[in-house]
């Protein structure tokens, strides 16, 4: 229970955060779930509060990415169903499972993930022959296994993601994140709803998180299309391997 009068002010500024980082650099829990363990809120706790704020996010990097949006539809449908299932897998398996296991190995997943992505052009191009002969299916089950990450944990899934899509497809990265964003987006769409029927979530906080989310991601996504491709990739890479260092060390 949140008592405070200042804290859901402060949620709703670091959700616009949060809907900034995660529509530029997939980081977007960098920042709303320490907030949340901030104001009081226990780990799993803040972590299902986190995952239904995190629409929020997806809304607003989607109406503002629509230009980059368009044309993708064909290759979007798939894969947004695809993460979809796996994050209502992974809502369940943090539900039914201790996560100690699981939280050791989420800081390589982030480390190598961050370290695909800097290297994603050269990655790419050895991937443009194999594309055709069989990754595509590899893809989908990469896909599905970042789902379910996105809906056990989340933090950095959209890293996850984008490392993926810049191996498999040439286009501009302002393209290839508004794509990601709405992918991961989707994995936290049937773990939101599994969240939200099990009582845990603290809808104050999600609501406030939620609502700075909106607005912080439709003015990232606006950001991204006005930023040189390599200098951000790298930046949400180095990003990315932060994050990796700070959970491992939590851990």
């Amino acid at each position: 229970m949140i008592t405070d009068p200042w804290v859901l002010p402060l949620l709703v500024l670091a959700g616009v955060g949060a809907g900034l980082t995660g529509a530029t650099a997939g980081l977007a829990s960098l920042v709303s779930y320490p907030a949340l363990l901030a104001a009081g809120l226990a780990p799993v706790t803040a972590n299902v509060t986190n995952t239904v704020a995190m629409l929020g996010t997806t809304v607003g990097a989607a109406a503002g990415a629509r230009p980059e949006l368009a044309g993708q539809r064909s290759r979007l449908i798939p894969l947004c169903a695809i993460t979809t299932v796996g994050g209502a897998c992974g809502g369940l398996i943090l539900l039914l499972t201790p996560s100690d296991a699981f939280t050791l190995i989420v800081p390589w997943l982030i480390g190598g993930a961050s370290l695909v992505l800097m290297a994603g052009p050269r990655l790419r191009r050895l991937a443009e022959g194999a594309e055709h002969h069989g990754l595509r299916p590899a893809t989908g089950v990469v896909a599905f296994l970042i789902g379910i990450y996105g809906g056990y944990f989340g933090a950095a899934a959209g890293v996850l993601m984008l490392a993926l899509l810049v191996t498999v497809w040439s286009q501009p990265l302002a393209r290839t994140n508004a794509a990601k964003n709405l992918i991961t987006g989707s994995a936290n769409l049937l773990a939101a709803i599994v969240f939200s029927a099990t009582g845990k979530v603290v809808w104050p906080a999600a609501l406030a998180v939620c609502l700075g989310s909106l607005g912080g991601s439709w003015l990232g996504s606006a950001l991204v299309r006005r930023l040189p491709a390599t200098p951000l990739r790298i930046g949400i890479g180095i990003g990315g391997l932060g994050l990796a260092v700070v959970l491992a060390l939590r851990a």
